[in-house]
């Protein structure tokens, strides 16, 4: 098989084999790393049909990672989704009076995060071995809730890592915020950082991009590398359940082998939903990929107009992982539906001015959003007529795809990528269900939750409130790199 490589989607570096890429994490001229050709499917779809997850992610990640040896992906893959997951098939698909909703939060920290993170830390150790790395390899990571967390408990204690996570001040879950702020592991360091995720992820990418820093670290004997979508690494596995879906539909008789169907993805720093892209440019029957949005809307205007505009209110929402008005992973569309030249340009624009125009309709993809009231209904409504608590951030999912069915009378079956469990989100998911629950606290909120599933608490976050506070710590962005100069030296 020949070597897919990997190059900036901002044209200046040089070509990367997969385990370069992901031990850089981000291009020397800021830009990120996407295949220089997109990998095709290489067996029939109806193969892939009938594997189990490990074995379809084998299929789909050896054509990206095609540096990495079979037997090491196996072990990878077979290290990542094990018994840390709840159910063994990963990804279940749960249809309710054909909702569809594919669930991705079975793992560690009841997030879609763990579906690539169980799994970067085994690639990024592969990937040193590899390339003979010698220095203690740096985790740096902004998240908006989810990634954090699934990021530490990936490479907590992991020989030869160290792991630094930023999240916004005020910009999380009570849930979140007490899974980050209690992780335990020598090598974890994790702190609030004064402002939005866009200012955390801003500071983290000039962290990157700043080469006397960055030599300063390698002096030590440190070297940066991320855990966000930003990493291929991150992104690629996560192509893996978009097939898994679909397979799961075909096994069920919803869909036949070779029909099409939509997702809807609740969406922030466009990391999953771009996956969805890269399953259909495989060769996946995928017809609509439906990016649903909150008030910070973003996403739905330039779908909508072609015009990205991220100067407007940060607003706050109750879907705090797609508080985003930077998303990041929507320069490597503008890549592959453009080039390099026009892409680098687009950032610049945004760098310098806060938008910037596409003169081009994204096929294949069509914007929608929720607001904060439909949001709160999606979840009431899907819990009283369908039987089925759903966190805010599938709601948003749900609202969002019921505006895209009355706008194009479209009936193609539909998925939707259920993100979270709504335990991480109890407060408001039951004030959503009942207005009597409103006063309560987050952490009451899951023994009430748990009654009304009639399921155990998850282990995970059982008692959570009464764990040890562990991290801290809370600076401004310009801090951060004498935050980490403090945690590593």
């Amino acid at each position: 098989m020949e070597n897919v490589t990997y190059i900036s989607t901002r044209g200046a570096s040089k070509e990367l084999l997969a385990s370069e890429a992901i031990l850089k994490g981000i291009s020397d001229d800021g830009g990120l790393f996407v295949p220089k050709n997109m990998p095709k499917l290489d067996v029939a779809l109806k193969d892939l049909i009938h594997l189990d997850y490990r074995e379809l992610a084998f299929k789909i990640l050896k054509l990206y990672l095609t540096d990495f040896s079979d037997d090491e992906l196996k072990q990878c893959i077979n290290s990542a989704y094990d018994e840390k997951f709840d159910t063994d098939i990963i990804a279940p698909l749960v249809n309710k009076e054909n909702y569809f909703f594919l669930e991705l939060f079975h793992g560690k920290t009841l997030a879609f995060k763990d579906m690539a993170l169980s799994l970067l830390p085994h690639l990024l150790k592969t990937a040193a071995k590899k390339n003979k790395i010698e220095k203690e390899i740096v985790i740096l990571t902004a998240t908006s809730g989810d990634t954090g967390k699934a990021a530490l408990e990936g490479f907590t204690d992991v020989d030869g890592t160290k792991i630094i996570v930023f999240y916004p001040e005020g910009g999380v879950s009570q849930v979140q915020k007490m899974q980050m702020v209690t992780q335990e592991g020598e090598n974890t360091f994790v702190s609030a950082i004064k402002g939005n995720f866009d200012d955390a992820q801003t500071a983290v990418k000039h962290i990157f991009n700043d080469k006397d820093f960055n030599d300063m670290l390698a002096k030590d004997g440190f070297m940066l590398s991320s855990a966000n979508s930003i990493n291929i690494g991150r992104l690629v596995p996560q192509i893996v359940y978009y097939f898994y879906a679909y397979a799961q539909m075909v096994q069920n008789n919803y869909i036949t082998l070779g029909e099409e169907i939509n997702f809807t993805v609740p969406t922030g720093n466009f990391g999953n939903i771009l996956a969805g892209y890269y399953a259909k440019q495989m060769g996946l029957p995928i017809k609509a990929l439906i990016c649903a949005s909150n008030d910070n809307k973003v996403l739905y205007d330039f779908f909508q107009n072609g015009v990205y505009n991220r100067n407007r209110a940060f607003i706050l929402t109750i879907s705090p992982s797609m508080d985003i008005l930077i998303s990041s992973n929507l320069e490597r569309l503008l890549y592959h539906v453009t080039n390099a030249d026009h892409t680098k340009q687009f950032m610049s624009a945004l760098s310098e001015t806060g938008e910037y125009s596409l003169n081009k309709r994204m096929e294949g993809f069509y914007g929608e959003f929720a607001t904060e009231a439909e949001t709160m209904d999606a979840v009431k409504e899907i819990y009283e007529n369908h039987g089925y608590i759903c966190d805010t951030h599938t709601a948003v999912a749900c609202a969002s795809y019921k505006k895209y069915v009355n706008h194009t009378n479209d009936e193609t079956k539909n998925v939707i990528i259920s993100t979270a469990s709504p335990y991480k989100f109890p407060k408001d998911v039951l004030r959503a269900i009942d207005k009597k629950y409103e006063n309560e606290n987050d952490f009451k909120c899951i023994g009430i939750l748990s009654e009304l599933m009639n399921a155990n608490i998850p282990s995970q976050i059982d008692n959570i409130e009464n764990k040890k506070i562990l991290h801290e710590s809370v600076c401004k962005k310009e801090e951060i790199s004498n935050y980490i100069k403090r945690s590593l030296l």
